[in-house]
Parts: C-alpha cells; structure tokens; sequence
C-alpha cells in the first residue's frame, strides 16, 4: 500500500463519514422531538418547531445570511470573534492561493527531482506522486526556487492585511457594544485587589468607603467586600442536589399513581456508597428531612460570612459608566502595589476564590505555572515523538511482528495506514486541556474568560511544540529506523547529514498533516453539525432517567463554545497552513475546506445552538490575533530553514521577514490592544437609555449561595451605601438583555 493510496483511501473514507453524518443531520434536525437538540438557543428564546415549512438547507441559508450584528444579539461578541477566526482563517487561505497555488503547483509539477532522487536508494527516498506538487520535485540551488521566495512574501503581506482588516472589525463591535444604550453591571464596577491594613483600625467596610469617597466624591456609589463562602456554596450545592433528588422523587411516586388500581408506590433507595449499600430508605422522606436540616446550617454559613468580611479586596460601585472606566485606568495609590484597580469581569464569569489573592501570591503563582507548564511540555514530547515514530505501520511491525497477520489484509491495511497516526494524536491530545485550565485557575486569574485564554495560550504553544515540531522532526527523521541509523552512526554522523535527511524527509510530512486537517473537517464537522452523540444522550435521558422538567431541561442543555480548545486547535490549522503553503501549496485547497465548513458549521451552531456561558465582550481577539502572528513567524522560521537546505543563494532575503512581524505585531498593539484591556473614556460617556437600580447591580455581583430564593437581601453581603443617590443615566440591563 502505497503513501499516495493511504492518502486517498484516508480522503474517500472520510468524505463517507461526513456524507452519512450530513444526512443524519438533514434528516433527525428536521424531527420535531429532537427541536431541542438541534435548536436549544431557540428553544430557550422561546421559539418552537419549525414545521416542514423549514427546507433542509434552512439552515445554511440562515448561518450565511446573518449579519455580525444579529449575530452579536443572539449568541454574544465572544461568538462572533470565534467565527471571526475561520472568516480571517478563510481570507487568508483564499489569497494566498492566488498565487501559491496558480504558480507555485505548475512550477512543482514540470519538475522531477523526486524521481531523480529516488533512484539512489540508499538515500531511503519514500516520495509519493502526490509530493511531486511540492517544493521538494525542485532540485536543490535551482532558479525557479525565486518564485518560492516570493510566495513566501505573497503569504506574509496577506496575512499582515487579513489580520489588520479583522482587528478593524473587532476593534467596532467592541466599542459598539460598549456604547450601547442598554447598559450591563460591569460597566458601573471595577474590582480593587490589594487593600491594605487599615492604620486608623476600621472596618474594611469603612477604609474602602473613606478611600473612594475621598478619591471620586461624586461618583462612588457602594463597596462589595470580598470574602471567604466556601462553605456556604457547599451547604448551598448540597442543598441543591437534595432538592433536585426530592422533585425526582415524587415525580417517581406520582408516576406510579397512574397505574389502575394503585395507590402508588413510595420510591427508596439506598444512602450508602453510590446507592449500592446501606439502609433502604423512604426517598422522599429522606431527602425533605435532608434538605430541612441544611437550610439552616446555610443560614448560619451566611451570617459568618456577613460577619468574617475582611479580605483585602473588594467591588466598588459607581453611579455612571464613565467613572467606572476612569477608575480602572487610574493609579489610585502612592504605592502602586496598594489599592490595584481594574475592570471587573461580567457577574457570570467571576472567580470568587482567586479576587482576594494577593499581589506577592500572584507573582509567585505565574512563574510556578509557568514553569509546570514548560515540563509539561517537555514530557509530553516524549509519547509524542513516540507516536510519531512508531504510528507506521513499517514501523509497528518491525516492533510488534504478530500483527503482520493482520495489516497483510488489505482493507484493515488502507485503513490503519491512513487513519493510525492521525487519531492516536487526536486521542492522545485529548487528554491534556482539563489540566491546562487547571493551571491557569492556579495562577489567580479572577475571570472564566482570562482562565479560558490562559489555557488556550498554552495549549496553542503546546500544540505547536509537540504537534507541528514534534511530528515534523520526528516525523521526518525518524519516519523509518534506516533515517534514526543515521544519526546514532557515530562513524557517518555529520552536519550534512543530518541536514539532508532532514531536508529529505519534511515535505513527505506535510501529507500526514493534509490527512490530519482533512480528518478533522470531515468527520469533525461531521460530528459537530449532526450531533449524533448529544442526540443520542439526550434521548436514552429522556426514555430512561428523566422525571423531572429540570431533568429533561439538562438532558438538552448545549453548553457553550469551548474556546481553550477549539480555539488552539483551529490556530494549529492556521499554523499548518501558513507553514507549507509555499513548501506544499496542495494543504491550501484542504485549508479552505476546513476553514468554510467550518465557518458555516460555527455560525450555525452560535445562531442555534450553543449558549454562552459568559461575555467578555471580544477579548479573546487579541489572543487570536497574536498566536496567528506566532503561527506567521513559525512558518517564515521554517521556509528559513527548509530554503537553506535547497542550497538557495538568496535565503538570506528572507530575514526581512521574521522582523516585518514583529513590527506589525507592535503597531496593531499599540494602535488596538488598550482599548482591549480597558474600556475607552469616549466610548463609555455615550449616553444611556435608563436610571440604573443599584441594587440590580449589587444582586448580579451577590454569589447565588448568598441569595434567598430570588429576592436580594443586603443582610446576605456586606457592602457600604454612600448617602448620595443616583445623579446620571446609567440604565441596567434586565437579566433577559443582559444574557443578550
């Protein structure tokens, strides 16, 4: 079997896939009874069925048609600049192969270097007729190499004017969204880390009031101090899980009175471990008793919890959006490590735990991380490199030679050569995210959406070290054992060498990394737009576990987007891409199938299905728009390199280069990047179209385990009220604008 033939067979299997999971899609999403699944954001609208009035393709027609803005009014800005990547992504692509693929492919094409080169045997040449539309059929120290060279410019001047145009766009959404008429909680409050110990011996309370009346007398409305309700939220979780078991319960029981003849029959079950072992028990007795014994336990935890307020942070509160914006950008103290004001985050997104840490706690936290984060790395290049080397089947059965058995039949052989490698990564990749967020938690970011960029950073640069690095190096020097003698050959080590099998070896890896991007299009999107797994889930719920409206509510509840790692695994792609669209320009027409499925599919599932767990109103941009850059500078790094080994005279032109992105990098920062971080002073003295209710504000802020039922009680937090009422217009959103 052929590279060439895996390759295709890859190719064909996938489109299968994709085929079959595209009509489960056409034909489940148009069911009445699976609504929910395929249009949960709907549903929650309140909108119901569509009917067969909504033709198959509905769907496509809506996603393509929508504008940012209607976009940004169903699903949140944060949404929007997701699918800003794939529209970017797709710019790029597009252009770029303008040039690369109508110049470069013929250019590749009228050569046979591979050929040539194959035929000295012992230099262990495994071209396929598929690299021979790659700069690898062009022979070392050849003129034509020019056109490359220029391809490589072509490449970076689209990039540079992609990424300008999109943080144009983004940059006016914010700023739109900021100068709305509604107005929202964070927009009137800044968060104050850093309090230090009273010297005249007040109240935390009483500092924070005195310090902010002195410094905005006219603005400062009320504090929030921060303090410690762990145990409260846990008493309040396990009053909650009493109080969904007891509603379960009698559901049960009152099920159980529709059968003719019945009184019904009483649910029990077991209290010990997992309901396994223990007592049999009444469960609705149970579970009352239960909940009337936390209630006031809870009640207790909450007036501790009014009484222990002292931790040196808080919120502060201000009567209109521009003094809050003032407040976030000013240095507030003669010492800069007191008094550190900054924007508070969105209520939704709040990491209590991490807002009372201390500056000397988080210096020494992010460096600690950091650090966890580089050996992280380090050792995960190990299975990595291993997968790389080994996922062949050449490889697999010089290793395991029982399963010579099995790749001898030919269609186990097509598939497991094409598919192997690519989903050992995939699986093995999964495994990594949950303890990426954890550490960012770690460092004491206090908002879900820095944590989520946080470890979306480090994902990305793990991807790029473990994933491009690793399966290129050793992918391509290791990629048969006769490359590794090679280099443990003490007697024919060289430099040569190693740069030649090097050289040798790269552009056969940009077809393991064609077949990757094609994987994750196909069955990928495949999954995403059918979502069979969700359906499937949410009707076994439905028929066998749920009792309950809230039941059935969480068997269909989408969740949101999850941008630490969907986001690093499309800007791996966007790597991949930039990275050998000169030195394989073939990756470009997979590229654009990735990026415009996928640019449908997401704009799809942001208009119908995912809800937004919180807003941070497109900060994840500048994120974006920096690893995009990283991704620019690995792929001029690596033509660097692989020009050098082609023995091309003028590489040194492409120098010019690296320091071109660097430049961009800092004039986009200096030019968008503050208005990112803070809220611009212009934007926040728009007018508004409401007096604001402060207590609204403060019962956005109030954690949920210190609220009674849905009424905001002010014995349940502490706070300071200044004796001045509300002198500007700072209107509140209600809670359904709000979630807008």
């Amino acid at each position: 079997m052929t590279a060439t033939a895996a390759f295709v067979t890859s190719l064909v299997i996938s489109f299968v896939i994709f085929v079959v999971l595209f009509l489960l899609f056409l034909i489940l999403s148009r069911r009445p009874g699976n609504f929910h699944v395929y249009h949960p954001l709907r549903a929650l609208r309140g909108e119901g069925p569509f009917g067969n009035k909504y033709g198959p393709f509905q769907w496509a027609i809506d996603a393509f048609r929508v504008t940012d803005e209607q976009l940004v009014a169903a699903a949140g800005l944060d949404a929007v600049v997701y699918v800003n990547l794939f529209t970017t992504a797709l710019e790029i692509t597009v252009l770029s192969a303008v040039f690369c693929i109508i110049v470069l492919i013929p250019i590749c094409a009228t050569e046979n270097n591979n050929f040539e080169m194959a035929k000295n045997k012992s230099n262990d040449f495994n071209y396929s007729g598929f690299d021979n539309l790659s700069m690898s059929n062009i022979p070392s120290g050849s003129p034509k190499i020019w056109a490359f060279l220029i391809g490589v410019y072509w490449v970076s001047i689209v990039t540079y004017y992609s990424l300008w145009r999109a943080y144009k766009k983004v940059f006016s959404l914010r700023n739109m969204m900021h100068s709305s008429e509604v107005s929202r909680p964070q927009q009137y409050t800044v968060l104050v880390r850093d309090i230090p110990v009273s010297q005249e011996h007040e109240k935390r309370t009483e500092q924070v009031e005195s310090f902010f009346r002195r410094v905005h007398p006219h603005s400062y409305e009320r504090c929030m101090i921060m303090h410690d309700f762990s145990e409260a939220e846990s008493l309040y979780n396990e009053r909650e899980v009493a109080s969904r078991k007891l509603e379960h319960a009698e559901a049960v029981f009152e099920l159980s009175k529709g059968k003719p003849g019945s009184d019904g029959v009483r649910p029990m079950h077991k209290t010990g471990f997992m309901g396994l072992l223990g007592p049999k028990v009444d469960s609705i007795e149970f579970w009352t008793k239960k909940i009337h014994e936390l209630t006031p336990q809870l009640e207790e935890a909450r007036k501790k919890c009014k009484a222990e307020a002292n931790e040196d942070a808080a919120l502060v509160f201000f009567n209109e959006r521009l003094a809050a914006a003032q407040a976030a950008q000013s240095v507030h103290a003669a010492y800069a490590l007191e008094w550190q004001v900054e924007p508070a985050a969105e209520p939704r997104e709040c990491i209590w735990r991490n807002m009372h840490l201390s500056a000397w706690q988080r210096s020494i936290r992010k460096p600690v991380v950091y650090v966890v984060t580089f050996f992280v790395v380090i050792f995960y290049m190990i299975p990595i490199a291993a997968i790389s080397a080994i996922t062949t089947l050449e490889n697999l059965e010089t290793v395991l030679p029982f399963i010579k058995s099995i790749t001898r039949i030919k269609a186990l052989n097509a598939i497991l050569q094409a598919y192997l490698p690519q989903l050992a990564l995939i699986v093995f990749l999964a495994l990594l995210p949950k303890l990426l967020l954890t550490l960012s938690k770690a460092e004491g970011i206090p908002s879900k959406s820095h944590i989520s960029r946080a470890a979306s950073g480090k994902y990305f640069y793990f991807m790029i070290f473990n994933v491009f690095l690793g399966v290129t190096i050793f992918g391509a020097v290791f990629s048969s054992f006769k490359g590794f003698k090679v280099l443990i050959d003490q007697q024919q080590l060289s430099v040569s060498k190693v740069v030649e099998l090097f050289g040798t070896k790269l552009p056969p890896v940009s077809t393991y990394f064609i077949t990757y991007v094609a994987l994750k299009f196909f069955v990928g999107y495949g999954l995403e737009i059918s979502r069979i797994i969700p359906l499937i889930i949410y009707h076994i719920k439905r028929k066998f576990l749920c009792k309950t409206e809230r039941e059935l509510e969480d068997a269909w509840a989408p969740g949101s987007f999850s941008y630490h790692t969907s986001v690093p695994s499309d800007l791996l792609v966007v790597t991949l891409t930039l990275s050998y669209s000169v030195i394989a320009p073939m990756i470009l027409v997979f590229a654009f199938l990735y990026f415009a499925i996928g640019w449908l599919v997401m704009r799809n599932s942001a208009l119908n299905v995912y809800v937004p767990e919180w807003e941070s109103n497109g900060r994840m941009w500048p994120h974006i728009h920096n690893r995009i850059l990283v991704a620019l500078l690995v792929s001029q790094i690596t033509a660097l390199g692989f020009f050098a080994v082609k023995k091309f005279p003028y590489t040194v032109f492409l120098i010019f280069l690296p320091l071109a992105t660097f430049a961009f990098y800092l004039y986009c920062k200096r030019n968008f990047y503050k208005s990112f971080a803070v809220v611009s002073l212009y934007v926040a003295s728009q007018p508004v179209k409401e007096t604001p209710s402060m207590d609204t504000i403060v019962q956005a802020y109030t954690p949920t385990c210190l609220l009674e039922g849905d009424q905001f009680e002010d014995a349940d937090f502490q706070d300071a009220r200044s004796n001045m009422t509300s002198r500007t217009n700072s209107g509140i959103a209600t809670p359904a604008e709000r979630n807008v």
